[in-house]
C-alpha cells in the first residue's frame, strides 16, 4: 500500500472531533460554541481545518498521479465535487430532522441549497483546478506556483470588492407566524460596505440569487444581545430589530469566494510537503507560512476587518489558515506512527492518536452519521408510549434547558 501521512489524517479525525463537540457541546458552553457574530471561537476554526485539509490532500493525490491528461483529470474532479455536493444538499437541506425536532421531509419551495459539504466540495474544486491546469514549473524555497499564488490574490480582491463595493438597499421579508397569518418585516439598509448581520453585501447576494426561503434558518447572530435569543430557546422575541427574525446562511455563495482560498493555501503547504525532500525544510516553510499569515489577518483585523466567520473576511481566513498550519505542523512533529508506512518525523502519543487518525480516514463516514443527525433520528426511534419519550429528548431536556 502507498505511504500515508498520518499527521493529516490525525488532524482530519481531530477536526472531526471538535466538529461533534462544538455541535453537542456549544449549547451548553457558548464559548465553544459559534460567535454570535463578531469574534472567532472554537467551533469557528472547524471549517477552515477541513477546507485546509482538502488542499493539503489534493496536492498529495495529484502529486502521486502525476495528472497524465488535463480534461480528463478535470472531469473526474468535476464529478467527485458534484457527488460531495449533493450529498450535502440531501444532508443538510432540512429533509433529515434535527435533535429537537421529530418531523419529517422538507419543502421544496424552503428547501436550502448550501451547506458544509458544499462549501468544500467549491474549495475542492477550484483547489484541484488550480493544481491540473496552473502546475508548478520549478520549485526553489516555496516559489513555484507563481499562478496559484496570482488566482488567490484575485479571489481575495473580488471577494473584497463585493463586500465593501455593493450597495445594500432597504429590504423586506414575511415570516409565517401561524398557518393562516404572517409578519412582513421590514430592514432598513441604504448603506455600502457594511459588514453587521442586517445590511452586509454577503447576505444581499443570497436573496437574491439563492431566495430568501433557501437560507440557514437559524443564524448564529441571534445569540446577540440585541436579538435575546437565549432567553426564549431560541425564539425571537418580537420587539427585537427585524433583522433579528431572517434567514442568513454562513456557508453563502460571497463567502465561499474567501472560503476557497483556504484550500488553495492548504494546497501550498501539500507543495511544501510533496516538493521539499528533508522534514526540517518542510517545517522551516509550514511555520513561515503560518506565523506570516497570522501577522497579516491581526494587521487586517486591528485596520477594522473584523475577524467574522459568517462572512469569512479576508482577516478571518488567513488567522484560521495560520491556525490550521500551525495544528497541521505540530500533529507532523508528533503524530503517531500507527500505521507502518506513515512519513511523519516522530512517534509519540501512539495509542492516543490511533483513534483520531481511525476517525480522519472515515471522516465521511462519520459526518454522515454523527454530524447529520443520522445515529440522532435512529436513537429516536425507540421511544415509550409517545414519540417525545426518547432517550435523545430527555437528554436535550436536561442538560440544555
Amino acid at each position: 500500500k502507498p505511504a500515508r501521512l498520518a499527521s493529516l489524517d490525525a488532524f482530519r479525525g481531530l477536526s472531526v472531533l471538535l466538529m461533534m463537540v462544538a455541535d453537542y457541546a456549544g449549547p451548553i458552553f457558548p464559548a465553544i460554541g459559534h460567535a454570535p457574530w463578531n469574534g472567532v471561537h472554537l467551533a469557528d476554526l472547524v471549517m477552515p481545518f477541513f477546507l485546509f485539509i482538502v488542499g493539503v490532500s489534493v496536492a498529495i493525490v495529484y502529486r502521486a498521479e502525476k495528472v497524465p491528461r488535463r480534461d480528463e483529470a478535470t472531469w473526474k474532479a468535476l464529478l467527485r465535487a458534484m457527488k460531495l455536493f449533493l450529498l450535502g444538499v440531501f444532508l443538510q437541506s432540512g429533509y433529515l430532522h434535527g435533535a429537537a425536532s421529530l418531523t419529517y421531509g422538507v419543502d421544496v419551495a424552503e428547501i436550502r441549497f448550501l451547506g458544509i459539504l458544499q462549501r468544500i466540495a467549491i474549495g475542492y474544486i477550484a483547489a484541484a483546478l488550480c493544481e491540473i491546469w496552473l502546475p508548478c514549473k520549478r520549485w526553489r524555497r516555496g516559489y513555484g506556483f507563481s499562478w496559484q499564488w496570482c488566482v488567490m490574490v484575485l479571489l481575495c480582491g473580488l471577494y473584497s470588492g463585493l463586500l465593501y463595493g455593493l450597495y445594500v438597499p432597504d429590504w423586506e421579508f414575511k415570516e409565517l407566524q401561524s398557518n393562516t397569518t404572517s409578519h412582513v418585516y421590514q430592514v432598513k439598509c441604504s448603506v455600502r460596505g457594511d459588514l453587521g448581520p442586517a445590511c452586509n453585501s454577503a447576505g444581499m447576494i443570497d436573496r437574491y440569487i439563492l431566495g430568501i426561503n433557501h437560507l440557514y434558518k437559524r443564524p448564529g447572530y441571534r445569540n446577540l444581545k440585541e436579538c435575546k435569543g437565549s432567553s426564549s430557546r431560541g425564539q425571537v422575541p418580537e420587539t427585537s430589530p427585524p433583522w433579528c427574525h431572517a434567514p442568513f446562511d454562513p456557508e453563502g455563495i460571497l463567502s465561499s469566494i474567501s472560503a476557497t482560498v483556504t484550500c488553495i493555501i492548504g494546497l501550498q503547504y501539500g507543495h511544501a510537503l510533496t516538493e521539499t525532500q528533508h522534514h526540517k525544510g518542510r517545517i522551516w516553510n509550514w511555520s513561515v507560512s503560518s506565523f506570516s499569515l497570522m501577522g497579516v489577518g491581526l494587521l487586517l483585523s486591528s485596520l477594522g476587518m473584523p475577524l467574522n466567520k459568517c462572512l469569512y473576511t479576508v482577516s478571518y481566513q488567513m488567522v484560521a489558515s495560520s491556525a490550521a498550519g500551525i495544528a497541521f505542523c505540530l500533529l507532523y512533529i508528533t503524530a503517531s506512527t500507527c500505521y507502518p508506512l506513515s512519513v511523519d518525523v516522530y512517534g509519540w502519543w501512539r495509542w492516543a492518536s490511533c483513534g483520531v487518525e481511525w476517525m480522519g480516514k472515515h471522516s465521511l463516514g462519520i459526518f454522515i452519521l454523527v454530524s447529520s443527525n443520522v445515529v440522532v433520528i435512529l436513537v429516536q426511534g425507540f421511544y415509550l408510549e409517545a414519540p417525545e419519550n426518547n432517550i435523545v429528548h430527555w437528554l436535550i431536556t436536561r442538560l440544555v434547558h
